[in-house]
């Protein structure tokens, strides 16, 4: 009898392991599912706020409860027209940033930060984001370099619940100024957290 009962305990133990691994595996997806999701960086256009390889945490369930604001960084769906800087239906337009984004979402995500938001005039002078007719301090930025895309002298306004994205890194970044906004529903995230390396842990 003693051995029975021994053989049943063990079952017992193993049976309550298993069902915790599986809890615990269960939430872990349901968090990064629907709360927080890690995000690597795939290249340098948010240098120097972000490098190549560092982690990111994005917060999923934010933006369906508030609006993104200038300033954040977010991980969105591009528009399909990111692939090829197509505006629109066509080449964005001499002189001017694109203000019409492609009609369908790539199936990539990036990472950039919010430089304007719906009804917003925007234009680019040497890389920086003139806003409604004022020049942005943007300590975060790299310089623009002087290469293509760095002036974009006409101003646009930003269609009603679209976001202008742009990365930090001006002279290196495919962004919205070659491919249009992006609405709402195609941004995924907040990044408020950054967790490797462990030197630049920290929030964002």
């Amino acid at each position: 009898m003693a051995t029975k009962k021994g053989s049943s305990s063990a079952s017992g133990s193993l049976l309550e392991l298993v069902l915790i691994v599986v809890v615990a595996l269960g939430l872990a997806l349901g968090i990064q599912a629907f709360l927080v999701k890690p995000y690597r960086i795939p290249s340098e256009s948010m240098v120097p706020t972000l490098q190549i390889g560092q982690r990111v945490l994005v917060n999923r369930i934010g933006m369906r409860f508030s609006t993104p604001g200038v300033g954040d960084i977010v991980v969105f769906h591009p528009p399909a027209g990111s692939d090829t800087n197509t505006c629109g239906s066509g080449p964005p337009p001499q002189g001017q940033p694109c203000d019409q984004p492609t009609a369908d979402r790539a199936n990539v995500n990036f990472i950039k930060r919010i430089v304007a938001g719906p009804g917003d005039k925007l234009r680019i002078d040497n890389g920086r984001v003139v806003l409604n007719g004022k020049l942005q301090k943007e300590p975060f930025a790299e310089p623009c370099g002087g290469g293509e895309g760095c002036d974009f002298p006409t101003e646009i306004t930003i269609p009603a619940g679209m976001y202008f994205m742009m990365g930090d890194n001006r002279g290196s970044s495919d962004d919205s100024r070659f491919w249009g906004p992006v609405p709402k529903k195609w941004i995924i995230g907040k990044a408020f957290a950054t967790y490797w390396p462990p030197k630049r842990i920290g929030l964002l």
